[in-house]
């Protein structure tokens, strides 16, 4: 599968994960991962960045009101109208384009810093991406990204449940078998009934790594690694927002910042 296919799915996802999204229904990214991001972010406050696979932009306003100068790049003309409809109401002085993190338009050492949240592991070349965040990265600048974690978003999942029907345990198998373009299908589960029906399920092509492959990929494209961050939901979190308490069983993200020397 290459770009141009995976953007057919993701302008058919568009307009239902702008509307649901904004409607407070991507809990897991609000609650639990968006959180967790923003804490490990160095200072940005006036730094030229970069959001790869940004979406309609959430994760780019939330980085933009902490000063950053930001250009913002996907591959959905789709979310890229709603962000801009949105930096027209609300202005951050964010930049939207079309393009593939894969084969981004900029010039060698362009950005002091790159940020990916939640869009590597929906492109068919990751090692691709990465390397492009390396080439337009200033020396010196960093790079920022969250992916499904890659230990536990296996092809075989199930969750495993106690005797009062609460889930206990994770299920899962087939770690090292490549997923290459193969089709999710689903729904913001905290969304209410009547919201779901007005949309068809996200589609969603995979393409998988195993977590050796990711961190060794940024060694051989010559990042040098900083932190690691897998975020979950401490007690009072759990017990105020029960929709994301099993993010406290198995980690759903990894967020990696690393360094071009």
């Amino acid at each position: 599968m290459n770009d141009s296919e995976v953007k057919q799915y993701w302008e058919q996802n568009a307009e239902a994960w702008t509307a649901l999204s904004r409607a407070g229904y991507d809990v897991y990214r609000d609650i639990v991962n968006a959180p967790a991001f923003l804490k490990m972010l160095p200072e940005v406050k006036e730094l030229k960045g970069l959001d790869i696979g940004c979406g309609e932009g959430h994760n780019t306003r939330l980085v933009a009101q902490r000063g950053a100068l930001l250009t913002g790049i996907d591959i959905s003309d789709t979310f890229l109208r709603h962000a801009r409809t949105k930096e027209a109401e609300q202005p951050l002085g964010i930049k939207y384009l079309t393009a593939s993190g894969q084969n981004m338009d900029f010039s060698d050492n362009s950005f002091d810093f790159c940020m990916a949240t939640m869009s590597l592991m929906d492109m068919p070349d990751p090692a691709k991406a990465m390397s492009e965040a390396y080439r337009v990265l200033k020396p010196g600048g960093f790079f920022q990204f969250s992916i499904g974690h890659p230990c536990f978003g296996t092809p075989k999942w199930q969750w495993q449940k106690d005797e009062k029907g609460l889930r206990s345990a994770l299920l899962c198998g087939d770690y090292f078998v490549r997923q290459n373009g193969n089709v999710e299908q689903w729904i913001f589960g905290a969304a209410p009934d009547e919201e779901k029906n007005k949309y068809q399920p996200f589609k969603i092509p995979r393409f998988t790594m195993i977590l050796s492959d990711w961190v060794n990929t940024l060694i051989k494209t010559g990042f040098r690694i900083e932190e690691f961050c897998e975020p979950y939901p401490d007690q009072e979190t759990a017990q105020k927002y029960p929709s994301v308490a099993d993010a406290a069983i198995i980690a759903y993200f990894l967020i990696i910042r690393c360094r071009k020397p």
